[in-house]
C-alpha cells in the first residue's frame, strides 16, 4: 500500500470541517464475493479507537463513515457501546448504502448524517438455519417478518378465526419450518426491537417512548419489503435525527466513497463464465472484501477465492481399458533383449495407471456444464 492515501487526506480534511475524529467501517458488496458486518471486526476497530483517543488535540465527537448492505444483527449493540465507552457523541457519515444491520448502527447515532444519495433500509432480520421441509437443498433464507406476516394474513385478511382451522393453518407452516426454526423466529422477533429499542434509547438527546415504537414498528413491520431503501426525507418521516450535510461536507464523502469504490472495485462483478473460458477454475489471492481505516490505521479484510465449473458428470462411469499389444507376427519374443522387455512390461504399467485417470478427465471435459460454483476461505483482518 503506499505510503499517502487519498483516503487518509479526505479522512484529515472531514475531521478538520466537522471537528470530530472519523472512523471508516466498508464492507464491500461486489459480486459474488461480498462482504458482510461480522463479529470479526470489533477487535481491529478498538485498536482504532484507542489510536483516536490518544490523539491531540482532544476530540469528544465520533464520526462513523459506514457503508455495508448489513450482515450479522448481533454486532451493532456491540459497538455502539464500544464507541460510547471512548467518546462522549457519536454520528453515522452514510454516502450510499448502510442497510439491515448497518442501518441499525444508525439507530445507534446520535446524528444519522445521510448525503443526497444514501440509503437505510429495514431491519427485519433474516435467518438460514434449520431444514424446510424434506429438501435437500440448502434452506434459504428466511424472514422472521414474513412468517408473522403469514399469522397476520390468517387472522386479519382471511378473517379465520376458528381454532380448528387456525391449529391446521399453523400446523401447515410447522411442516414447512421445523420447530426449531419457529423458535428462532419468535426470538428474532423480540430481539431486534429490544436492541432497536436501546440503539435509540443510547442517544444523548433522548426520545420518549412513544416516538420509540413509532420508529421501530416502521422499520421492521411497516417496510413491506426487506430491499426497500429509505432515502433521506423518507428517514425523517420515520422520526430518526437525519442531519443534512453542508455542500463542502456532502462532496467529502462522497469522493471518500469514490476512493473506496475504486479500491475495492465494486463497479466490477466477477462473471464466471467470463472468468472461466478455456479453464476449468480460477483462483483468487488477497481478494479484498473490507477495510477500517482511521487517519492512524488501516486494516483490510482480505481472503482467497475459487471458482470452477460445475458438470453434468455421468454416475459411476464404467472405465475399462484393456491395452491388447502384442509383437509383430515375424518377431520371436525370445529374439527381445530381457533388459528391453522389462522397459517394455514398467511401461506399460505406467499407462495402465495413468490412463483411467485421464479418460476420466477426459469424460468430465466433455460432460455439459451445467453452473458455476465459487467459495472465499482464509478470510482475516491483516493491518497495513
Amino acid at each position: 500500500m503506499p505510503e499517502t492515501r487519498q483516503q487518509k487526506e479526505l479522512i484529515k480534511q472531514i475531521e478538520a470541517k466537522r471537528e470530530s475524529r472519523l472512523l471508516v467501517y466498508f464492507t464491500g458488496d461486489r459480486q459474488p464475493f461480498g462482504a458482510r458486518i461480522a463479529e470479526d471486526v470489533v477487535r481491529p476497530m478498538y485498536d482504532h479507537l484507542l489510536a483516536l483517543e490518544k490523539l491531540e488535540p482532544k476530540r469528544k465527537k465520533l464520526d462513523l463513515f459506514l457503508y455495508s448492505r448489513g450482515g450479522d444483527v448481533s454486532i451493532p449493540w456491540r459497538l455502539i457501546t464500544m464507541f460510547r465507552q471512548v467518546f462522549d457523541e457519536f454520528n453515522v457519515l452514510v454516502p450510499y448504502k448502510a442497510h439491515s444491520a448497518a442501518t441499525m448502527i444508525s439507530l445507534g447515532a446520535d446524528k444519522i448524517v445521510m448525503g443526497r444519495k444514501a440509503e437505510l433500509g429495514p431491519i427485519d432480520p433474516t435467518m438460514v438455519r434449520g431444514s424446510i421441509g424434506d429438501s435437500t437443498v440448502p434452506p434459504p433464507e428466511i424472514s422472521v417478518e414474513d412468517v408473522s406476516s403469514y399469522i397476520s394474513f390468517i387472522k386479519e385478511r382471511a378473517n379465520i378465526n376458528d381454532q380448528a382451522a387456525l391449529a391446521q393453518l399453523v400446523g401447515m407452516l410447522s411442516g414447512n419450518l421445523t420447530p426449531l426454526v419457529l423458535g428462532s423466529v419468535n426470538r428474532q422477533h423480540s430481539h431486534i426491537r429490544l436492541v432497536a429499542r436501546k440503539l435509540l434509547a443510547s442517544h444523548k438527546e433522548k426520545t420518549d417512548e412513544e416516538k420509540l415504537s413509532s420508529i421501530i414498528e416502521a422499520l421492521t413491520e411497516k417496510m413491506y419489503s426487506h430491499g426497500h431503501a429509505i432515502g433521506r426525507k423518507e428517514a425523517k418521516e420515520v422520526g430518526l435525527p437525519v442531519e443534512e450535510p453542508t455542500q463542502e461536507i456532502e462532496k467529502l464523502i462522497w469522493q471518500l466513497f469514490e476512493e473506496y469504490e475504486k479500491e475495492l472495485d465494486l463497479r466490477n462483478t466477477i462473471d464466471p463464465e467470463t472468468e472461466l473460458k478455456g479453464v476449468e477454475e480460477k483462483s483468487y489471492q488477497d481478494l479484498p472484501l473490507a477495510i477500517i481505516e482511521s487517519s492512524e490505521k488501516l486494516h483490510r479484510f482480505e481472503t482467497q477465492a475459487i471458482f470452477r465449473k460445475k458438470r453434468n458428470i455421468p454416475n459411476n462411469p464404467q472405465i475399462n481399458v484393456n491395452l491388447n499389444l502384442g509383437l509383430p507376427q515375424n518377431m520371436n519374443q525370445q529374439q527381445i533383449p530381457q533388459q528391453l522387455q522389462q522397459a517394455i512390461n514398467q511401461i506399460m504399467q505406467q499407462v495402465m495407471q495413468t490412463l483411467p485417470a485421464l479418460v476420466q478427465q477426459e469424460i468430465v471435459r466433455q460432460s455439459p456444464v451445467v453452473g458455476f460454483e465459487g467459495r472465499t476461505f482464509g478470510g482475516r483482518w491483516i493491518e497495513k
